[in-house]
């Protein structure tokens, strides 16, 4: 039986308990400055508080110590890595091997899409010296993962809805070079949310002033039956940085397609974590922060996987203007629209505009500012006043199946309480009690009053009893009894809890290389010691230790502009005339040209400093 897992980003604390209210099966969270996320660091007592909560679900928390890390920093994050194991923490997520050279907790270790989990040789590696997970690249597609499935037996995770990073994770030094701001260090400019031009060697320009490196947002929320079949068991959402409404509204709606694939398929795959949440809302992605939606790579190569118009979130696309005049327009509108709503559209130079519904009046929209809208725009909603205030106001309670037991023995009552893992806790009564009158009203108090669970974390399933004689059992006894029954299955849940412990060993696999450039990453002496260990003779210093960023690759990324603006030989068969360029072609934010080199082998395209 496979257990499948949905993975969702912590913020914080608050946050961490509201992803396992709507069904994660596991979080992720960062702990101090080491976690990828700068402004989403946690201290260790919230860390501490999340564990334990989410532990009582058996639902699992996964601490990010995916940056990479200097000289002076390696004692405080061994000593990091060892409070995470004592506070209970399911596994760290790591991008610096020097951590390996360490001596470790017991704790699993999982490889951070930041390793640059793309080759299945990599992957290969990083199952062999002892990765329980390796979290896969965005940009790999589904049968790419199903050959890596194949070949290898390691836990794979992979991304399944939220921002893209258009590089290869691991492999961005444009913000680094601009701003002395490191990706790899939690810190990311987001040079590929800015503007830019795209030029030839004789200055034909192909675009101008275009958001020519910003993705749309990742979307797979239609293609979890086939990366399960493909071997993924963790699915996992990007937004450690989002908002509450993000993480209801997301979590919910995975948690739906993952349950609805694992009910198809009752016999090969379950959940990983106990309890289950009653929505009063319908999920729906386009409600939520988004710059509009792409598969990526995940179905092969094609357009549309960048929005050159904005970086900013979009919506849903609701309907058009019919007509406008100064402060109201005539809308056609697919959805309901309400006080309050934020809508957007594209004005006549392509740019994202917006304005807020200050009043609906049947298909007539009210504005505070004067606009001028022409007829048939497209109308997007961004900002769902409705559907925002609901999840504001919406906190939902996960529940864990039980089911009561009376029988029976000897001359003695047995009570007990079973949980949907099968923890069984139980109490036996000697006390002596009437024989009911009223047989039926006897048996109907007793399953009304241990059904009574209230505020606690579970919920009852069914009352059975199966006792030879009826009995009066007063609903005082029997309020006392369920109190007891919880309390000794919450205990027995906790000791049963299922954590993995796991001892790293070190060994000498030999690496992918002999020889490493500023690309590995390395900068610090532990992780020099790690590769050479692992048979590489040549080290260069990470690209953070540069003194000169001239000539080198700021950016690998599988978006090719070549492809996006037709005139990949490769893929696109298109005129002789659309074909004729210059090369090479270079970026331009009207600062700074940078080269664009295109490995067409591969299929990837490098972003230089010129």
């Amino acid at each position: 039986m496979i257990e499948l897992e949905l993975l969702c980003p912590a913020k914080n604390l608050e946050q961490g308990k509201i992803a396992v209210n709507y069904g994660a099966d596991a979080v992720y969270i960062g702990a101090g400055e080491f976690g990828a996320r700068a402004a989403a660091g946690n201290e260790i007592d919230e860390i501490s508080e999340l564990i334990n909560y989410a532990h009582k679900f058996y639902a699992r928390v996964y601490v990010t110590i995916n940056t990479i890390i200097y000289e002076e920093e390696l004692d405080a994050v061994q000593k990091l890595i060892y409070k995470l194991y004592e506070i209970g923490a399911d596994a760290i997520i790591i991008q610096d091997m020097g951590i390996l050279e360490f001596n470790l907790p017991p704790i699993p270790i999982h490889a951070s899409t930041q390793t640059n989990n793309y080759d299945i040789d990599k992957i290969e590696f990083l199952e062999n010296i002892g990765f329980q997970r390796v979290i896969l690249a965005r940009e790999l597609s589904i049968k790419q993962i199903k050959r890596i499935s194949k070949n290898t037996d390691v836990e794979l995770e992979a991304f399944v809805h939220g921002a893209l990073c258009v590089s290869l994770s691991g492999q961005c030094y444009f913000s680094h070079a601009t701003t002395g701001r490191s990706a790899n260090r939690g810190e990311c400019s987001q040079n590929c949310r800015m503007e830019y031009s795209l030029v030839d060697s004789d200055n034909r320009t192909f675009a101008k002033d275009k958001y020519l490196l910003s993705m749309k947002d990742l979307n797979l929320s239609e293609s979890i039956p086939s990366l399960a079949m493909s071997g993924i068991t963790s699915f996992k959402i990007e937004g450690r940085l989002k908002d509450v409404s993000y993480v209801k509204n997301i979590v919910s709606l995975y948690r739906k397609k993952i349950d609805d694939f694992i009910y198809e398929n009752t016999n090969d795959y379950k959940r990983s974590s106990s309890g289950k949440t009653v929505l009063t809302f319908t999920p729906d992605a386009d409600k939520t922060f988004n710059r509009g939606f792409t598969d990526y790579f995940a179905n092969g190569r094609h357009v549309d996987i960048a929005n050159f118009n904005t970086p900013k979130s979009v919506g849903k696309h609701i309907g058009h203007i019919k007509r406008s005049n100064d402060y109201s327009h005539f809308v056609k509108s697919y959805e309901d629209l309400a006080n309050g709503d934020g809508l957007c559209y594209y004005d006549s130079k392509n740019k994202l505009k917006g304005f807020r519904v200050n009043k609906v009046e049947n298909d007539k929209v009210f504005t505070v500012e004067k606009l001028n809208l022409k007829s048939g725009t497209k109308l997007y909603r961004n900002n769902d006043h409705d559907f925002s205030l609901k999840l504001s106001k919406n906190s939902e309670k996960r529940k864990i199946d039980v089911i009561f037991n009376i029988e029976h023995i000897g001359s003695d009552l047995k009570f007990s309480i079973e949980d949907e893992d099968g923890n069984i806790a139980f109490i036996i009564l000697d006390e002596k009690f009437d024989i009911a009158a009223k047989v039926d009203v006897a048996e109907q108090n007793i399953k009304k009053q241990l059904s009574k669970l209230g505020n606690t974390d579970f919920i009852s399933e069914g009352v059975f009893v199966n006792i030879d004689i009826p009995l009066f059992i007063p609903s005082s006894k029997l309020n006392e009894v369920r109190r007891s029954l919880i309390d000794k299955l919450e205990k027995l849940r906790t000791d049963n809890y299922p954590r993995q412990i796991i001892e790293f060993k070190k060994n000498s696999t030999p690496f992918t290389a002999d020889v490493l450039d500023y690309s590995a990453n390395v900068i610090n002496s532990k992780s020099a010691e790690f590769y050479k260990r692992h048979g590489v003779d040549k080290i260069e210093d990470g690209f953070e230790l540069q003194n000169s960023f001239d000539g080198k690759t700021l950016m690998t990324t599988k978006h090719c502009l070549k492809f996006e603006f037709g005139i990949c030989k490769t893929f696109q068969k298109k005129s002789e005339e659309k074909q004729k360029y210059v090369e090479p072609l270079y970026l331009t934010d009207h600062k700074q040209k940078y080269l664009l080199e295109f490995d067409c082998e591969k299929c990837f395209m490098k972003i230089i400093q010129d």
